[in-house]
């Protein structure tokens, strides 16, 4: 096997892995955004989701692609979901918080060291 064939393997190997990273951050990520109890997480899931699955998979369509043309194609996508995908989500939920819509805080809620020690008496 010559060097090319080799180096031709390796790049479909890290672009099969790529694809697979970002397909499942964004199966995680549309998960979430079903399953969160609120708003804010929700919105976390699907930042998260829109940014670094999509960037993944554009990163393996890259290693895929043969000409230049089409990997600066992808590449500018790719920018342009890095800048704004990030901002959308943090337009949205500096909007929800600004009209007021509170976090959903009574599933997840910690309990205070006060309340922690009243059954125990004091020392």
């Amino acid at each position: 096997m010559s060097g090319s064939e080799v180096f031709s393997h390796i790049l479909f190997a890290l672009s099969v892995g790529s694809m697979a990273l970002g397909l499942m951050l964004v199966l995680a990520g549309a998960i979430g955004v079903i399953r969160l109890p609120d708003f804010y997480t929700r919105m976390h899931a699907a930042g998260v989701t829109d940014t670094l699955g999509a960037e993944l998979i554009i990163l393996g369509l890259i290693l895929q692609a043969h000409d230049w043309q089409t990997i600066a194609k992808l590449a500018l996508v790719g920018l342009l979901l890095f800048l704004t995908s990030p901002t959308a989500t943090h337009a949205v939920a500096n909007a929800a918080h600004r009209a007021g819509q509170m976090p959903d805080l009574t599933k997840f809620k910690p309990k205070h060291p006060r309340d922690l020690n009243e059954g125990e008496g004091t020392k």
